[in-house]
């Protein structure tokens, strides 16, 4: 089972996604990740490693990662092999992050709808076809939360998702 974590904060939030990931261990997973909008920045900064929230938090600590809003994931493989690219979360030209629990039954039709369209995909999951869908849904000037929604109502399937983006954070099921 995934496992979803997510926090804004007035302080730092890797350190409060980890602990989260870390309660979540019990449940079983093959890969653990994060990603978070650093201070001014602008930007998501995204770090996902296979094998236990060990490794991942490790890697934190060589190399830190600081910002006030963040979304975390551990993943229990349903589509895709147990390898870094397959980890969340997920991103759409480094404007959407995607954190996803559960299934899209019907992700190789909107994969394939937007693969038409030039989006390149960088996984072999049905949790990418998310963020990818719905930064093309932000395209005609749609806000987040609307481009969200009708996201969702496209998506077929029992699920949970956290969305990350340089402007704002949304969770929805």
């Amino acid at each position: 089972m995934c496992g979803i974590v997510g926090a804004v904060a007035r302080r730092d939030v890797p350190g409060i996604l980890i602990e989260g990931l870390r309660r979540l261990e019990y449940r079983g997973y093959d890969s653990a990740g994060l990603a978070v909008i650093p201070h001014g920045s602008g930007r998501i900064e995204r770090r996902r490693r296979v094998g236990k929230v060990k490794e991942l938090s490790d890697s934190l600590n060589s190399e830190p990662l600081l910002g006030t809003i963040g979304i975390a994931h551990t993943r229990w493989a349903t589509h895709g092999a147990p390898v870094e690219r397959n980890a969340h979360p997920h991103m759409s030209r480094d404007r959407i992050c995607v954190v996803h629990n559960g299934i899209i039954e019907n992700f190789e039709q909107i994969r394939q709808k937007l693969e038409a369209e030039g989006y390149r995909f960088d996984s072999e999951t049905d949790s990418e076809v998310i963020a990818h869908l719905i930064e093309s849904l932000q395209k005609d000037g749609r806000t987040l939360v609307d481009a969200v929604r009708l996201a969702t109502k496209q998506l077929d399937g029992a699920y949970a998702i956290g969305v990350n983006t340089t402007s704002r954070v949304l969770s929805t099921t």
